[in-house]
Formats: C-alpha cells, structure tokens, sequence
C-alpha cells in the first residue's frame, strides 16, 4: 500500500515541542464568550468525500466501516482541542488549545487537516481529491508543517494519535500478519468446511458435505471471468472494538442447526418468498443492496445523517459529535456481526435450498439472474434474486450485516436527536434496477416514518433478495441495537469530558 507523502510527524510523540496546548499543573486563564457554533459544514464536505473514496475504491463493507470509524475519530480528536469540556479518544485533554486560538476558523482547520491525513492513510490512491478540497478552503498539505498554522497541526497531530492507535488494531491494514503482505489479508487460518459450489449448474448433494455450514460460491463475474469465494475478512472478531470489549460481547445465539425443523422452514420460506415477489419488494431488495451506484450500508446510513444535520440545522460542533458516533457504531456493529459470522460459519440460503430441494421443482430466477425472469427449475439450481455474477455475499449467513449496521445506526441517530421520527422518502426511478433493468415498471417511492421503520426495511431487504434467513436479520437488528448503545454511551462520555 502506497504510504503518505508528507505526514510524517508522530502522534503523541510531537505534542512538546509542536504545540502549547493548555492544561498542565497551572489554571488556564478564564475563557473569552465563546463564538456562535460554526456552521460551514466542514464534517459534511469531509463525510462526503470519504463515502465517496469507499465507493470507487469498491471497498468491502467491515474495512469501510473500519476507515470511516478513522476518519471521524480523528476529526473528533482535533475538535476536542478547542472544545473547554471534551476529551479527546487517545489524548484526552492534551491537545488544549489556549483560549486566543479556539476560533471558528481555526477549528474547522484543525479538523480538515485531521480529516486529510486519515483519508491519505486509508485512501491514497484518492490523493488528488483530498488536496483539492484543501486548495478549495486556500490550504495546503504542507501547512501542517508551518510554525505560523498552530490549527493544520493540530489536525496532524490528532489524526496521527488515531493512526498510531489503529496501527495494530488487528486489521492487519499494512499486512504484515499475513504471508505475502497483502493489506487486511486473512491471518486466521480460516479452511471452509465444504467445498466451492458451482453456481451456473446444478448442485448434487454430495458437493454439500456440510449442509448447514457456509459454502463459497463460484461463479462468472460481470467481466466474464470465473471467481471462487474466500470468506471476507474472517479474523474481524479479533479486531479492536471502539466501545465494546471484545466482538463476542453481545454474540447473538447461534441460527438454526441442520437437521431441525426450523432449518427446513427458513428454506421454504425464502423459496417461498422469492416466487411471490411483488415490484415493491424487488425495489426494497436492489435498493438497499446499493443499487447501481453501489453504496454500502453504512454509507447509506452517514448520507442519512447528513439529511437529519440539515434537517436540524446542525453546526460543525454537533455534527463532529455525530459522525464520530455513527461511524463508531457502524465499525463495532461490523466487528459483532463478522464474530457471530465467524463462530456459526453458517449456511446461506443458496446451498441450503439446493440441499434441501433436491428433487423437486420450485419457481426461481434462471442462471442469467433476475432478469432471466422466473420459472420452474429444479430445487438443485435454485437461485435468488441477486445478480447472477455476484449471486451472495463472501460470507456466512449469521447474523445479516445490514441488518446490525443499520439498527446501530439507527441507534446512534434516534438518541443523538432524542427522537425516533426520519420522514424521509426516497424515489427509485422507473426501469432503473440493477438486479433486473426492466424494473420497476413506473417509479416506486420508498418511505420511512422513523429510523426504526428504515432498519427494518434495509433488513427484510435481505430476505426478499433470497441471500439471508430471517433469523439472520431478526438477531442482527438486537445485535445492533446494543451495539449502538454502547457506543453513544462511550461516545458521548467523552465529549463531555465523563471518559
């Protein structure tokens, strides 16, 4: 991985002699009246340009969590500094600033310099879009190095405080854990049980010695080159959490075993489902799949948190404060979503209807995907409404991702606004579909009252693209929830000075 170029001060290292922070053993003299909030949507701008470094770097979903957990920390580092009250995450109240530099403008400084260099960490293949924003507030990257520009330094300086932190972290984002070097490669020793299932033909039984168990799929991808699954990030319960002690915290009980009733159940009721989707359901599946623009969950989550900012004319002050919880709340939930995948290793639906149907003949998508249209196929080649070149996610069923990302989110935003309420809609327009172009017939407007009307969309979603059980995404919404809980408790503990 490509290294950055020009921040190389260390984090704490550089605090005695690059800076005079106030604190120590003396009083502080009294504050000046402190100015109106600022609202120039510094966090926003930032916010923006991180989701959209996810999106064209195609960044998996835990690792995304992880960067945009690093991004606003260290934004939320830098604001600490001119804050009388908050506390920073690594360095507590030693980046103080005296009370002649906490303006507005050398606060938004601080924070784009912050936010600079830890997208420069995560992302540097995006360079040219971080310094252009810089250019565009009359900045440069080396202002963090000017004796003049206390607040570009301040920014460094935070920033650096959580990349040394996150440094070994468990990620394993420089790859050194693994042979080959490769970043966030497997150092687990994780072996699937089963063997890679075929999916352009049908699946005999004995391709599925471990029915209950996760399978890896190998298929022809968009560009006609044939993958086989590797499980995504296996060791993600070894990471470091923000707020809970480990991943397994609040692991979830485990889904249902092979050979119960219920496993037979769940597989007809996803089969079920399937052939009975209404237009709606096939929107609400593709749209929180990241339709044709590709947006993650978490990311659909920071976009509607940017809405809620406007909505509430949030300042910079507020918004530092809420993108530090969410993006924490989404990067926890994806440690506790990957450890309960990881200790159940379970089935998608795919290879456990192919399993269970053999045999007989059910109504499904055909090879080509959604688009091919439904039909009667034999149960051994079942597919579900999901792209045919992509046709289930890298890893296990249990718990749904989506389903923990948003309930923690959704967590975050309904106690940082003291409110349950969203109202928001949004409107797919018609023939626009990924999974299947055709539809929908006319456009479809999705609508969502409150924040808990969204989860639960986003996480039946899953069950209506035929690539979850319903259990997965019921114990993945309680996942969520105290996962979120958590961290706005930690969260808001520290910027008011309680940590």
């Amino acid at each position: 991985m490509k290294r950055r170029t020009f921040l190389t001060i260390g984090g704490t290292a550089a605090l005695g002699s690059a800076l005079t922070a106030c604190g120590g053993s003396h009083e502080p003299p009294p504050r000046p009246q402190p100015e109106p909030p600022m609202h120039s949507g510094t966090v926003i701008a930032w916010n923006t340009l991180a989701l959209d470094a996810v999106r064209a770097t195609r960044m998996p979903p835990p690792i995304a969590a992880r960067a945009l957990a690093i991004v606003h920390s260290a934004m939320y580092e830098a604001w600490a500094a001119y804050d009388s009250v908050a506390l920073g995450q690594y360095l507590g109240s030693q980046l103080r600033q005296p009370p002649a530099e906490c303006t507005r403008a050398n606060k938004a400084l601080a924070i784009s310099f912050a936010a600079y260099a830890a997208l420069l960490d995560q992302f540097p293949g995006q360079q040219a879009a971080f310094g252009a924003h810089l250019a565009a507030m009359n900045s440069r990257p080396v202002d963090a190095y000017n004796n003049s520009a206390t607040a570009p330094r301040v920014g460094n300086i935070a920033a650096h405080a959580v990349l040394d932190q996150r440094r070994n972290d468990g990620a394993n984002q420089d790859g050194k854990l693994a042979p080959g070097g490769i970043p966030f490669a497997d150092y687990s020793g994780y072996q699937p049980r089963n063997p890679p299932l075929l999916v352009s033909e049908p699946t005999p039984r004995a391709s599925i010695p471990f029915p209950g168990l996760w399978q890896p799929l190998s298929f022809i991808d968009a560009g006609g080159v044939r993958r086989t699954q590797a499980f995504l990030t296996p060791f993600w319960d070894a990471v470091r959490p923000f707020a809970l002690g480990t991943g397994s915290q609040f692991r979830p009980p485990p889904p249902a075993a092979f050979g119960s009733q219920e496993f037979i159940e769940q597989a007809e009721q996803v089969v079920q489902i399937q052939a009975t989707l209404t237009e709606r359901q096939k929107v609400i599946a593709d749209y929180w799949a990241g339709s044709s623009i590709g947006e993650l969950p978490g990311s659909y989550w920071c976009r509607f948190a940017q809405l809620i900012s406007e909505r509430h004319d949030y300042s910079d002050d507020d918004d530092v404060k809420l993108f530090f919880a969410l993006a924490n709340a989404v990067f926890d939930a994806s440690i506790a979503a990957w450890d309960a995948k990881r200790a159940y290793d379970s089935a998608r639906p795919l290879s456990a209807i192919r399993y269970l149907m053999q045999g007989h003949i059910v109504q499904s998508f055909g090879p080509g995907g959604p688009a091919s249209g439904l039909r009667p196929v034999a149960g051994e080649a079942w597919m579900p409404f999901h792209l045919a070149s992509a046709p289930t996610p890298a890893f296990p069923d249990h718990v749904s991702g989506h389903s923990t990302f948003s309930a923690a989110s959704a967590e975050i935003l309904r106690r940082f606004t003291g409110s349950d309420s969203f109202r928001h809609t949004v409107t797919i327009p018609a023939r626009s579909l990924l999974f299947d172009p055709a539809l929908p017939s006319a456009p479809v407007t999705l609508a969502w009252n409150t924040f808990s009307d969204a989860v639960a969309e986003a996480s039946i979603s899953r069950v209506y693209a035929g690539i979850h059980f319903e259990r997965a995404s019921i114990d993945g919404r309680a996942l969520g929830r105290r996962v979120g809980a958590a961290v706005f408790a930690r969260a808001q503990a520290l910027w008011r000075g309680h940590a």
